[in-house]
């Protein structure tokens, strides 16, 4: 038994770190000129639930010239036993360390997983801050949302992809494979890079503060150096690669299901949604690249759902048109369809039957907010009566059971708001009994999140509520939520608070990582590790104080520390819609005939959206 097998036989759920799945690519390494391993960094279920992992994983492994392989983060136990046995962070297809690659490619989807990416770079052996690395170790990168304001990891990581990384991929390894050739020096390549278009090298900028300690501003150290940094955007969605032998789990996954994103972006204009500002502007596939890919899922990988990803699955234009031709292709096969984000507003008793032609899947609305009058000011779109006319459908079409997401600490909320968060759970409970639904069977959840500011976004100037007051709601809402067929789950309000820190904080916030890591923080997004104490500890140690970046107010003319990433978005257009939602003014959705005005569509000369449904 080879050192590998022994430690595997001591820690949970081996199959995390075995490697060989169904479409997995080993390709030769010595035949092979650069190699990058992708890093997420969760454990192995939640990270083979990521497309973006997929999507990259194809494009790269689809090059002669490149290899890509993965590497998740490693539970704890498997954690100790690696330190215990002088074993280095590994990747799943080679089991080659980590430190040997060429790249370390992180994604950034979540700022509580800031932790485990020094976690992961300690277990491979790589000097945690990018100034350390010799030249012998690895370039690490790292995209994804969280890469819209980089400050936080700016220390630790050598550069950033800004936007949708399908679209800057081939230039940054082509960039890297010459520069192997010539034998470029670490920052003669990180001067190149910053030449392409969406990718930021922090190294390459020089952060000033105030005599107070706050930002003040960021700009390049040399000439040829952009003083912004501009997203990048897939153009044309149908061309966009994406994998039809995706990578099959060994074990079970979060989302163990084949998926397709058929449509990247959103129209709505939420205020809160930080996603709906990055992702602009909407692409939408045809039905034809959709089914082609349904086919090509269903044949390749053993799946028996298909789910139809985006920001507002009901806001596909063909929905219903593509979900009967995927039904009709699939369903002798056991294939069901699923549609994971549901708009009240865009659901139909046609489309409840469509999505529940082989089984039942469940259900999520997501209100967000209590009252029309707060739903206005977060321009959500969604009225009381299509909530309730979405659950009444559900209800007569056999469903016992839906899930309605909200959101508490948003701007301008009162104890009305707040309990019209419970008047509504209790209104679809009623509704529920009324269609008939057994009492015993009857389920309804309610999910409520605190808000966290985001950058880039139109509320990104407000400050997160107090943690006091956050959980004096939180005490509030479960006080009026007890009754039977009513259950209430909310978010730790310790951990939003930490995570508003990180989503609004500058560079300084490395010290921070670094002391957290130190304490022994890692898997934050995890309630069995997330400690609020030992967060608090690191910041006292580092000198900085988390409520002054989670709960200050900014103004309109205050120094960001993320103005320096340029999302498409204007700063005119954010302004004017925290304008209109102070004043309680909705603005139309992108599709209708008077264009909001983000600017975005234009600068790009893109088409947003298939304006058809015909198969």
């Amino acid at each position: 038994m080879n050192q590998l097998e022994h430690i595997l036989s001591q820690v949970k759920k081996p199959a995390r770190y075995t490697g060989g799945e169904w479409n997995s690519v080993r390709k030769d390494w010595d035949k092979t000129q650069i190699k990058t391993v992708f890093a997420f960094p969760d454990v192995y279920e939640v990270g083979m639930s990521h497309l973006g992992l997929q999507i990259l994983y194809s494009i790269v492994n689809s090059r002669p010239d490149a290899l890509m392989e993965r590497v998740f983060a490693p539970w704890p136990d498997m954690a100790d036993q690696m330190r215990e046995n002088g074993l280095p962070l590994f990747a799943l297809e080679s089991q080659r360390p980590v430190k040997n690659f060429d790249i370390v490619a992180f994604t950034l989807q979540y700022e509580m997983s800031f932790s485990n990416i020094l976690y992961m770079l300690s277990l491979a052996g790589i000097s945690l801050r990018s100034e350390q690395r010799n030249e012998g170790e690895p370039l690490v990168i790292a995209g994804g949302p969280c890469a819209f304001n980089p400050e936080p990891m700016a220390d630790f990581i050598d550069i950033f992809v800004i936007g949708e990384g399908e679209e800057v991929i081939n230039e940054l390894l082509d960039l890297v494979l010459a520069g192997k050739r010539k034998k470029l020096k670490k920052n003669e390549l990180l001067l190149k890079a910053a030449g392409i278009p969406g990718i930021y090298a922090p190294s390459l900028y020089k952060v000033a503060y105030r005599e107070d300690g706050t930002f003040l501003k960021i700009r390049p150290v040399c000439a040829g150096v952009p003083e912004k940094i501009t997203k990048r955007v897939v153009k044309d969605f149908d061309a966009a690669p994406f994998p039809l032998k995706p990578v099959v789990p060994a074990t079970e996954a979060v989302h163990d299901r084949m998926m397709i994103e058929v449509l990247r972006g959103c129209t709505r204009g939420c205020r809160f949604c930080q996603a709906g500002m990055i992702y602009r502007p909407v692409r939408e596939k045809k039905p034809e690249t959709v089914l082609r890919q349904a086919a090509g899922l269903v044949k390749n990988t053993g799946f028996d759902e298909i789910s139809l990803t985006s920001l507002s699955t009901s806001d596909y234009t063909p929905v219903l048109a593509v979900i009967k031709a995927i039904a009709s292709a699939h369903a002798g096969q056991g294939v069901n369809v699923s549609l994971p984000s549901l708009r009240a507003d865009h659901f139909s008793m046609e489309l409840a039957r469509e999505v529940q032609r082989v089984r039942r899947s469940s259900l999520t609305f997501a209100p967000e907010a209590g009252t029309q009058r707060l739903r206005d000011v977060i321009n959500k779109g969604v009225t009381e009566n299509d909530l309730m006319e979405a659950a009444g459908a559900a209800f007569r079409e056999g469903w016992t059971a839906v899930k309605l997401y909200f959101m508490i600490g948003l701007p301008t909320e009162t104890d009305d708001d707040l309990a019209g968060i419970a008047r509504l759970a209790r209104a679809v409970l009623a509704l529920g009994r009324k269609s008939g639904v057994p009492r015993g069977r009857l389920k309804v959840t309610v999910s409520v999140a605190s808000f966290v500011p985001k950058p880039h976004t139109v509320f990104q100037w407000e400050p997160q509520d107090p943690l006091g007051t956050l959980r004096r709601k939180q005490q509030a809402l479960s006080s009026q939520t007890r009754e039977r067929g009513l259950t209430l789950n909310y978010h730790d309000a310790n951990l939003s608070f930490i995570e508003a820190a990180f989503a609004r904080g500058d560079r300084r916030l490395g010290h921070v990582l670094v002391r957290a890591f130190e304490l022994g923080c890692r898997f934050d997004g995890w309630s069995e590790y997330f400690n609020i104490e030992l967060w608090l500890e690191a910041f006292r140690l580092a000198g900085l104080d988390p409520e002054a970046y989670a709960y200050r107010r900014f103004g309109y003319d205050d120094p960001l520390p993320w103005s320096h990433i340029d999302p498409g978005v204007s700063r005119q257009y954010l302004v004017l819609e925290h304008e209109r939602a102070l004043a309680g003014r909705v603005t139309p959705d992108c599709r209708s005939e008077n264009c909001p005005g983000c600017g975005l569509c234009p600068a790009l000369e893109i088409e947003p959206f298939y304006a058809g449904s015909e198969l």
